[in-house]
């Protein structure tokens, strides 16, 4: 679908965005209620038909659930669809029982059963909620939607806090979500489910309307199953004040292209100088327009910009820190000759006749035996080489990192993340403390990937 098409198919579609909130406020048991329904949706603008969709309360995104840092998160899924699913908070260091990962925490939610999920967010910033059973299958079909935990003084008023989920879908002729490359071992052994379409909060084209002259918080979530997301922010204005929810001291200049990869989130500021429209562009090839911030209101008074407060997170203790490898192999043009699978060595094609293109460290999927094993508090060194023809994203449950050095250079800015990117070839350095007991998994969030090798677990006692 080239450019022509997009812009003429959702010319007339523009819109504001709109989203449904959850507050936590208490109100019988304090429960408030998410359920996994299927439903429809129009992607492909309004030439477009309506596209099965599995949703959350049968919106797309998901409703918005906002609470205050430190506050309790009360949630009763219910699951309406025909197979089991769960929920996972992505980026919340929350307690290992609620993180919502089936076969590993908890069980996974079968048709028609419910689970309450009840936690507490300890940090503040852009975070997110979705599926984290054959995710593969149940994300790119709709199961996803925001967490934002606010600072205890947001200095950003509600409607000039945006949230934008970015989208990346696989679209047939006729505009409709295809449905049956599900599962494709092409996609598995390649880059992962990549679409040919883009949406914000599930819409073609939309209008995001700002406002001249005032400070506004962007709240940027890829949500895709495995599309890389490239971004200039200095081309419409915008500064980078934090990524993956962990705030900067002071708002940053960033020249030319940053990538969002699945599962990443990044938050903003921008300023309208001036009217608008004020295009917001994909930068992979030639730079392409799917959303346009639209200023309104008349020149105000210079506003100062004040950043949010930043979370305290614990330090790593390099000088009694552990170091341990992962290694990535496998997929398409990969030199992967073996791996262990269920306690026994397999070759290639054994591997691939069982589902399985990728291993860590040797294991493909997930073992007996954890990635590693951390004392609480212990400070934990992962060096990770991409050994394979592919980008991934690896997010690790349950923490926070930094990410120190790429190939062997310290970086300027040792930021956390939650999930960092790794390119082929390319060795990363992270730091983590342990902080938080439990099995935890760490896998690639291109999750075709994840499903067919790469996700392992790690152990804090």
């Amino acid at each position: 679908m080239n450019r022509r098409q997009f812009l003429k198919s959702t010319s007339s579609a523009a819109a504001l965005l709109s989203m449904p909130r959850f507050a936590m406020a208490a109100s019988g048991d304090g429960f408030v209620q998410l359920e996994a329904v299927k439903g429809q949706g129009r992607l492909y603008g309004e030439d477009g038909g309506l596209s099965d969709l599995w949703l959350y309360n049968g919106k797309l995104p998901g409703p918005e659930i906002r609470v205050k840092r430190g506050e309790r998160v009360k949630v009763r899924f219910k699951n309406s669809l025909d197979e089991p699913t769960s929920v996972h908070w992505h980026g919340i260091r929350i307690d290992n029982a609620m993180d919502g990962v089936s076969g590993l925490t908890q069980p996974a939610v079968q048709p028609g059963e419910t689970f309450d999920y009840d936690f507490v967010a300890p940090d503040a910033g852009t975070y997110w909620y979705h599926a984290h059973h054959m995710s593969w299958n149940q994300v790119p079909r709709g199961l996803a939607g925001p967490l934002i935990v606010e600072e205890d003084d947001n200095p950003f008023s509600p409607d000039a806090d945006i949230i934008l989920s970015l989208s990346d879908w696989r679209l047939d002729d006729n505009g409709l979500l295809d449905t049956a490359s599900f599962g494709a071992r092409h996609d598995f052994s390649h880059a992962g489910r990549l679409g040919n379409w883009l949406t914000i909060n599930g819409t073609s084209l939309p209008d995001i309307p700002v406002t001249i002259g005032r400070w506004h918080r962007i709240r940027l979530i890829n949500t895709s199953a495995s599309r890389v997301l490239d971004l200039a922010p200095s081309r419409f204005g915008a500064k980078v004040i934090a990524l993956d929810g962990q705030g900067f001291d002071t708002a940053r200049d960033i020249d030319g292209v940053i990538q969002l990869a699945p599962a990443q989130r990044m938050d903003l500021v921008m300023k309208p100088d001036g009217a608008g429209p004020i295009p917001f562009e994909m930068m992979t090839g030639q730079p392409f327009i799917f959303a346009n911030f639209v200023v309104s209101g008349e020149k105000a008074e210079p506003e100062e910009l004040r950043m949010p407060a930043t979370n305290s997170l614990p330090e790593p203790d390099f000088a009694n820190a552990r170091s341990f490898p992962l290694d990535m192999a496998g997929g398409a043009m990969g030199r992967m000759q073996s791996a262990t699978m269920n306690g026994q060595e397999m070759s290639m094609r054994e591997l691939v006749q069982a589902g399985n293109f990728w291993a860590f460290n040797g294991q493909a999927g997930m073992g007996d035996k954890p990635l590693f094993s951390a004392k609480r508090g212990e400070t934990i060194i992962l060096e990770s080489t991409n050994n394979t023809a592919f980008p991934h994203a690896i997010h690790l449950h349950g923490h926070h990192f930094r990410v120190l050095e790429r190939n062997g250079e310290k970086l300027a800015h040792p930021d956390w993340r939650d999930t960092f990117t790794t390119q082929r070839g390319e060795t990363v350095k992270i730091a983590l403390v342990a902080d938080n007991p439990g099995k935890w998994l760490v896998h690639c969030h291109m999750l075709g990937h994840a499903a067919s090798g790469m996700m392992d677990w790690f152990e804090v006692a």
